[in-house]
């Protein structure tokens, strides 16, 4: 079994047999793998093709799934449920819903609109761009499978109790009145064919990597450079476990990037193999994926500030104790 799941991991998920295969192409063009440019090039080639690759395949595959969770059907679901469980609902079903979190605000605003509690479209709001199938396709790629479905859950946990605290916190006043008061037109979902549904996961194929390619490539980009010219002592001695601080300055760095979960897999990739801590590198990305600088200028458009420093400061706590647990109990995942 264990055979399998190595080949599964490393070969078909991992696809190490790609990165040998561009290995041999740049040695066969001149091209110095010793050499820092040589190898960073390498790196380039391999993480950009084969996070493409994965991504085209796992956004095909959850557009499918998605097709049959629209707007007006996700907000009828969870209008049958209150509390916790209806929290929980709305993480869950953030979890087939791949949009980063600038695109999540817009149904934020149709689920504010359509009645559901705060405490739900803020659960959806985290687990939307934080947690997906594609999340733990890519962090299984890198990481192997005990610590991408921690990540999983741990996101999925921190969705419900970021929820279910803005909730007991009663802040619906903050929330800006046109937000309320904007027309909600209920569509009933088409009954869509299979051919449709296809047709359909197509296209968001095309959306979505048109969308997102750019931030692949400067995560890939930067992942380069971190695998093969900053000095790992240098690294060490910032992000390291030694750093009690590690955690807090990965959020902090991450807060004001701009990028989905595909764009920061090749810079958790490097960082991991320059020996950071995996708490560190899973609070950057859920800093980067979660709370981006963009996603918190446009939910500022629609929320008070009193509410926006609420949801910001509940999440960057919540990630910053998942990053240090992470860290302190890391051996229990490998």
């Amino acid at each position: 079994m264990k055979v399998v799941w190595d080949f599964f991991q490393y070969q078909v998920l991992g696809m190490t047999w790609l990165n040998d295969l561009i290995g041999k192409g740049l040695n066969a063009l001149g091209v110095n793998l010793e050499h820092w440019l040589g190898a960073s090039l390498q790196f380039f080639l391999y993480d950009t093709v084969k996070i493409v690759v994965l991504l085209s395949v796992l956004i095909f595959f959850i557009s499918y799934i998605q097709s049959f969770f629209p707007p007006e059907r996700t907000k009828k679901i969870l209008g049958k449920f209150h509390g916790v469980k209806a929290n929980a609902l709305s993480a869950l079903l953030g979890t087939v819903t791949p949009f980063c979190s600038c695109s999540s605000i817009p149904l934020f605003i149709g689920f504010t609109n359509a009645g559901l509690p705060l405490g739900v479209t803020f659960s959806f709001l985290i687990s939307s761009p934080l947690v997906d199938l594609g999340a733990l396709v890519l962090l299984m790629s890198v990481f192997g499978p005990k610590i991408a479905v921690a990540y999983v859950v741990v996101g999925l946990i921190l969705a419900v109790a970021g929820g279910t605290l803005i909730e007991k916190l009663h802040m619906e006043q903050y929330v800006e009145k046109f937000v309320k008061t904007a027309t909600n037109i209920d569509l009933e979902a088409p009954q869509l064919s299979r051919k449709e549904r296809m047709s359909y996961a197509a296209e968001q194929v095309k959306a979505t990597v048109k969308k997102v390619f750019f931030y692949v490539l400067i995560g890939v980009g930067i992942g380069a450079v971190i695998h093969n010219l900053i000095p790992q002592e240098i690294i060490q001695a910032i992000l390291g476990k030694g750093n009690p601080f590690s955690v807090l300055i990965a959020t902090v760095v991450g807060i004001p990037m701009y990028a989905d979960i595909f764009g920061t897999i090749p810079i958790a990739e490097a960082l991991y193999l320059k020996g950071v801590g995996v708490g560190t590198i899973l609070a950057f990305m859920m800093a980067v994926t979660a709370l981006s600088l963009p996603s918190i200028i446009m939910l500022k458009r629609v929320v008070k500030m009193k509410l926006l420093i609420g949801f910001v400061g509940i999440v960057s706590i919540g990630i910053m104790i998942i990053g240090y647990l992470f860290n302190a109990f890391h051996f229990l995942l490998v």
